[in-house]
């Protein structure tokens, strides 16, 4: 059973910087795609950024290009978000999310992620 645990959030001013971390088990040595969503009150959930476990190739949101970097560790069982630059914008519920294809151009829509974490707060203030 595929488990993904996020870990990371937290408050932090303007400019600073977040990493979180999802945790994720159940996949053995099948390649995935992994994703961070996040949600902000009154909004839809939206991508922020994936990774493909089978090849390591990235996808950004336009919002967060430049200052966010999505990454796995060496075992490609744990996945990270570096967040730095941070704005008020950026505050939201973020969660991590997987599937078992290729990433793929709708990297984006939360329908093609069936597992998702538990999501961890990130606050962002002016």
């Amino acid at each position: 059973r595929v488990q993904l645990v996020e870990s990371g959030g937290g408050s932090v001013q303007a400019g600073g910087s977040l990493r979180l971390s999802c945790a994720a088990s159940g996949y053995g040595d099948s390649n995935a795609c992994m994703g961070w969503f996040r949600q902000a009150p009154g909004k839809e959930r939206e991508g922020v950024a994936a990774i493909y476990t089978g090849d390591t190739s990235t996808n950004y949101a336009d919002s967060v290009k430049g200052r966010f970097t999505i990454s796995l560790n060496n075992a490609k069982n744990t996945m990270y978000l570096q967040m730095n630059s941070l704005k008020p914008e950026d505050t939201a519920v973020y969660y991590c999310a997987a599937h078992g294809e290729p990433c793929g151009i709708s990297w984006y829509l939360s329908a093609a992620f069936g597992r998702w974490g538990q999501g961890t707060q990130v606050t962002v203030s002016s």
